[in-house]
């Protein structure tokens, strides 16, 4: 996607990024470019979301920057980045799997000679011997990347990793080697071989379950995706049909759609017909009446009858790839609270690596006897235990299974942010038309007054509202459409604000408001008063011949859409253009006691401008261009999916479709994500600051307990792994 101008936004997949850090350091190296405005990157989905000015910087500028400094960029087509990326995906955690497993096989054996052989002669070597692949080969992988980072000055989770078991073996190979260095001094030589394998299988571990609970959370992309089929069936010139790919279709090709076929691309109907189901594109269940004219979107699927369409968007341009565009760039994102977590994220490791070197030395001052080699397993064990992944994970995992449960549900967010504040909403404003009512009106009542000549009179209705230009004539003409041909009018005249004239045979019809029946001599009649929008009166020179109700229905869900809003302690008010007396019935059907009538659009706006100065967090429903100020303006603005493409570029919240019971759920699904999004930090901020000072040996003094490196190192998988699980949950919602 790209804006006006030179400036782009673009999401590239990154390759080399293990924890929180590593996320921090791509996007400092990025955001340093000059020309790069602004660079959000995303450690779950391992993206990066680039906002830069394509006049002073390149991708592949970025892409050679970045593997400067240790990562690197999938540039070219998105499509064949994504393969790409998935690709070493698949190649990495299938080398993972082999690590981890063969990591803990030798692991096993090494902790039972650890427990069970310690007085066998050579036992050191024996332990030695089964340590070095685990450590050398198996756990080279942080060892190589600690590497990298310390020659571009930067630190990640595997400088904690390699910092820890490297020390830990290392001096484990000096005592196996050299023990009289301690027996000369009256100590004893330790070995911690068994503890740097383990540490090193429980951290691949935790890697293997976080890399397979984090492919979950961009299942929502997966299935989105999943909905563009392969192959389409082309009827050439000469009706006859054959299998092409799907990127071979152009714009105006007919394609034959059978049933159980999935909708290659949008377009329209030109023959046959058929109910399609469309709840992977609306959420909306029932499946959709197709005939010709009808339009029909990529990923829906038909159902019953065969027909043929006419592909008038394809490629990026369908509805269904702007979905993707928009989940993808959605889930790219970042929530305001992350904001927070990457300058935490940023300087973890110093201080982690800092504060292990102070461990150290404590124990070695003031530990006494054993001080040196107790400060060093202190010093290990802080290092191994310190987890900025749960940081670094907590928010993005959240945000992406929150964005992509919506997708799947007709409910579109442009962005973390919406997501975010929209958990705080206190105030809706809804506009009337098109978003509480139908926005189309129908005839619901017919008052006959004469019945003699009712067929006559209908024909002659049908076919002045037929050719008249007013907006309710529309609503007559589905009432009255039997097929029929149209009469031959004379003289037909349009008077606005008023209604139309036309003579047919050797009379004069009419079809207008009261101005129009008080100007024939006739009184308005006496009636019910019904719940309606306008009245419309019909008849000819001699008499009044009928009474017409349109209205403009209210939607199916609309009055449980306001009670459960108000349930959810969110106050609700209604702005309409239209007049105080039809704005008052609607109200009053819906229960709403808050409204405002017969506003312009600069009301609207001004409108929820004094609910904002008043303190309150305002959310706009809107889908009208009239609409657009007032949603430009609100906290959160929701659109509705049949609504203008201006109030849906406007809105940060659009919902595919017209169902209005999906305003609740937005809102819910936005509390249920920040929801997770605090328990995730709050986990992974009270595990840090509580495990470290522990892991440091806090609790020796008070009651002579001491953290082993190897438990250490299963708190520290566990940590990332219950994120991710949790952010999970929002799945099940």
């Amino acid at each position: 996607m790209s804006k006006e101008g030179k400036v782009q936004i673009k999401q590239y997949p990154v390759t080399g990024m293990a924890c929180a850090s590593c996320a921090a350091n791509v996007g400092n190296t990025l955001a340093h470019i000059p020309g790069v405005i602004q660079a959000n990157v995303n450690l779950a989905n391992q993206t990066v979301q680039l906002e830069y000015e394509a006049d002073k910087v390149t991708p592949q500028t970025l892409k050679t920057t970045l593997q400067s400094a240790g990562y690197d960029l999938l540039i070219g087509e998105s499509n064949r980045a994504k393969d790409a990326l998935e690709e070493e995906q698949r190649n990495h955690f299938s080398e993972l799997q082999k690590r981890t497993w063969w990591a803990i096989g030798i692991s096993v054996p090494l902790m039972s000679v650890s427990m069970l052989w310690m007085d066998m002669p050579y036992v050191n070597y024996v332990m030695w011997g089964l340590s070095t692949p685990v450590v050398v080969w198996l756990g080279r992988g942080f060892f190589i990347q600690a590497w990298k980072q310390l020659l571009h000055r930067t630190s990640n989770m595997d400088t904690l990793v390699a910092l820890s078991t490297g020390i830990a073996y290392l001096f484990s190979v000096f005592n196996t080697v050299y023990p009289q260095f301690w027996h000369e001094r009256g100590l004893h030589a330790h070995v911690y071989f068994e503890a740097a394998a383990v540490v090193i299988s429980f951290i691949l571990l935790g890697k293997l379950l976080e890399e397979r609970a984090k492919s979950k959370t961009s299942s929502a992309i997966k299935k989105l995706i999943g909905l563009q089929p392969a192959t389409v069936t082309l009827v050439d010139a000469q009706n006859k049909t054959k299998e092409i790919a799907i990127s071979g279709v152009k714009i105006g090709d007919i394609l034959l759609v059978h049933p159980g076929d999935k909708v290659a691309v949008d377009g329209v109907v030109i023959a046959g017909n058929s109910y399609v189901d469309e709840s992977m594109i609306s959420g909306e269940s029932m499946p959709v009446e197709k005939a010709n004219e009808s339009t029909v979107f990529a990923g829906t699927l038909n159902q019953r009858g065969t027909f043929k369409m006419a592909a008038e968007k394809v490629g990026g341009d369908t509805l269904l790839a702007g979905i993707i565009r928009q989940v993808e760039q959605a889930q790219g994102s970042k929530a305001p609270v992350q904001k927070l977590v990457d300058r935490i994220a940023g300087v973890f490791v110093p201080v982690v690596i800092g504060f292990a070197v102070i461990s150290f030395f404590a124990w070695w001052v003031f530990g006494g006897e054993h001080g040196f080699s107790q400060g060093l397993l202190s010093m290990v064990t802080v290092l191994v235990i310190a987890c900025p992944c749960a940081l670094g994970l907590a928010t993005p995992t959240a945000i992406m299974v929150g964005i992509g449960k919506g997708a799947e549900h007709g409910i579109l967010i442009k962005d973390a942010e919406s997501l975010e504040t929209a958990y705080k909403l206190n105030t809706l404003v809804l506009d009337k038309t098109g978003t509480l009512t139908l926005g189309k009106p129908s005839v619901s009542k017919v008052y006959w007054q004469n019945d003699s000549q009712r067929s006559l009179s209908e024909r002659v209705l049908f076919s002045i509202e037929k050719q008249s230009q007013h907006p309710l004539a529309d609503a007559v003409v589905r009432y009255l459409d039997k097929g029929e041909a149209m009469l031959p009018l004379e003289a037909m005249e349009n008077q606005p604000g008023r209604g139309v004239i036309a003579r047919y045979g050797d009379m004069l019809w009419w079809i207008g408001n009261t101005k129009l029946l008080e100007e024939y001599g006739f009184q308005v009649p006496e009636m019910e008063n019904p719940d309606s929008n306008t009245i419309v009166y019909f008849g000819n020179n001699r008499a009044l011949l009928a009474v017409l109700v349109i209205e403009d229905r209210i939607k199916a869900g609309a009055v449980a859409t306001v009670h459960q809003l108000r349930d959810m302690g969110i106050e609700v008010y209604m702005l309409t253009g239209d007049n105080a007396k039809t704005a008052a019935i609607i109200a009053q059907q819906l229960g709403i006691s808050e409204y405002k009538a017969e506003l312009m659009p600069s009301d609207k706006a001004d409108f929820i401008r004094q609910l904002k100065q008043s303190g309150k967090i305002v959310g706009m429903v809107g889908d009208g261009i009239n609409d657009s100020e007032a949603l430009a303006l609100a906290d959160v603005s929701i659109a509705m999916g049949t609504g203008s493409d201006i109030a849906m570029d406007v809105a940060k919240i659009t919902l595919i479709g017209s169902d209005i019971t999906k305003i609740p759920e937005a809102i819910r699904l936005s509390r249920r994500t920040v929801a997770i999004i605090r328990q995730n930090l709050f986990w992974a901020f009270a595990y840090n600051v509580l495990a470290i000072p522990i892991a440091a040996g806090v609790l020796y003094p008070i009651n002579g307990f001491l953290l082993n490196p190897m438990i250490a190192g299963a708190l520290m998988a566990l940590s990332s792994v219950s994120v991710v699980s949790n952010s999970l949950r929002l799945r099940r919602g």
